[in-house]
């Protein structure tokens, strides 16, 4: 497909989708490298600070692979792996310590981990 074509309708879905991605991950890993883990061991907060860098990275490459979707194959489904099993990661932790509080804050985080995958999955799908 020539990059002056319109995009598919999937392929603009899935373009959202990662730029949504992308903002959170971004947003999220900055401010959790900043802020750390507060009132916790030093071991606790050196992994949750590299995790933030690792969900850092995760938004410019959905940001990148948004930008060239035309030419993204397999790429987009391990993305929606990659956000599907946070999502699972963070069902385990709320079955094991609980849900944080404010408790809509963390279902708000939830809820899109959970959906936005098969939405991606299923749009980048329907490009073919």
């Amino acid at each position: 497909m020539e990059p002056d074509t319109p995009l598919l309708a999937s392929q603009l879905v899935v373009r959202v989708c990662l730029f949504l991605v992308a903002a959170i991950a971004m947003f999220g890993g900055t401010v959790q490298m900043v802020l750390g883990q507060p009132d916790t061991s030093a071991r606790l907060d050196n992994v949750h600070r590299f995790m933030a860098g690792v969900y850092f990275s995760m938004g410019i490459i959905c940001a990148w692979a948004a930008v060239t979707i035309r030419q993204q194959g397999d790429l987009v489904y391990l993305i929606a792996l990659g956000v599907l099993l946070g999502g699972v990661g963070r069902l385990v932790s709320m079955g094991k310590v609980g849900l944080p509080e404010p408790k809509r804050v963390w279902i708000a985080y939830l809820v899109p981990e959970l959906v936005l995958p098969f939405v991606i999955a299923a749009a980048h799908h329907a490009r073919t």
